[in-house]
């Protein structure tokens, strides 16, 4: 009887399920230059219509949806995409397609996904300035990390709606972040926060509760 073997995983299948990979073989290479002409793009369009930059964030994120039909008044063409996230540039990114932002999100300038696992971001959500999503991370073992030659790893982020997240935090891998939270400024956010608490510092840690009219 003959036994049929089971393909080998891709590299960037064993990426997205969180398991070492390594990064530097032709498709995933591939994948990051795609990802940076469309980021460049992106960052240096100016005077773009919002439909423009929505349909340039969607080239980004390799999101295929069609955009609504255009209309010929710019205002109310504008209004079609209310709900649509907006990313102020210039914005860095390694793959695009990891990252999942929700109705009405705000990422200022200058933030940065590594998006080696899946970064989701949930609903009315807002970044300050320099905020950095890291889901990637390497092996401690230097001999087994080795440079470019070594495997990496990933973990995913989420974060819930209506959360801010002050300038210049960091979010490390396999964190999730609770509806309503804000993180303060500088942070270092390396442990899940539950929903509706205040968190700051580095490591970040939980400071208070936030009183709302908010469901959890």
């Amino acid at each position: 009887m003959t036994v049929i073997g089971m393909s080998q995983p891709t590299e960037k299948e064993k990426m997205l399920r969180g398991e070492l990979y390594r990064a530097f073989t032709p498709d995933l290479i591939a994948a990051r230059m795609r990802c940076k002409r469309a980021c460049n793009r992106f960052n240096k369009s100016e005077e773009m219509s919002r439909r423009g930059l929505v349909q340039m964030w969607r080239d980004i994120t390799e999101d295929k949806t069609p955009l609504p039909p255009k209309l010929d008044d710019p205002a109310a063409d504008d209004a079609l995409f209310e709900q649509e996230p907006w990313v102020e540039a210039p914005v860095k990114i390694d793959y695009g397609f990891n990252v999942k932002l929700g109705a009405g999100v705000f990422v200022n300038f200058n933030c940065v996904f590594i998006d080696t696992c899946p970064i989701t971001v949930g609903a009315r959500t807002l970044f300050g300035p320099n905020v950095c999503l890291f889901s990637g991370t390497h092996p401690l073992d230097p001999a087994l990390r080795n440079g470019t030659e070594g495997p990496e790893t990933g973990k995913p982020i989420v974060i819930g709606e209506d959360c801010w997240l002050g300038g210049n935090v960091i979010v490390l891998p396999g964190v999730t972040i609770g509806r309503g939270v804000t993180i303060g400024a500088g942070s270092v956010v390396t442990k899940d926060v539950p929903a509706f608490h205040v968190a700051a510092g580095n490591p970040a840690r939980i400071i208070r509760r936030i009183e709302t009219t908010m469901k959890e």
